[in-house]
């Protein structure tokens, strides 16, 4: 069974950075698309970015375009999310997550991770 585990969420002042990681195990890494979501409180989920298998391609919300980086490294089974001048609206639980196959972008990503909690200050 697949499974998705997030880290490097945290407190971070406004201007500041963050790269959040998802390590993922139990199924073909290397064959997935994988994405990254958030939900704010009082929120509903949205998209932040999504890569391809290869990592040539990728995709992003025009919230984050130009901040944030999405790559991944196959080898370590790992996707990454570096945000960078991070502002307060930032704040949210950010999920990794992958619809196991290699479509991209998929037609729905319906394996996620438990979610990292990203605070940004004013």
């Amino acid at each position: 069974q697949v499974r998705l585990v997030e880290s490097g969420g945290g407190l971070v002042e406004a201007g500041g950075s963050l790269r959040l990681s998802c390590a993922v195990s139990g199924g073909t890494f290397s064959s997935y698309t994988m994405g990254w979501f958030r939900q704010a409180p009082g929120k509903e989920r949205e998209f932040v970015a999504g890569i391809s298998r290869s990592g040539s391609s990728t995709n992003y919300a025009d919230s984050v375009k130009g901040r944030f980086t999405i790559s991944r490294d196959n080898a370590k089974n790992t996707v990454y999310l570096q945000m960078d001048s991070l502002k307060p609206e930032d704040t949210a639980v950010y999920y990794c997550a992958t619809d196991l196959s290699e479509h991209f972008p998929p037609d729905d990503y319906n394996y996620w991770g438990q979610g990292t909690q990203v605070s940004v200050s004013s």
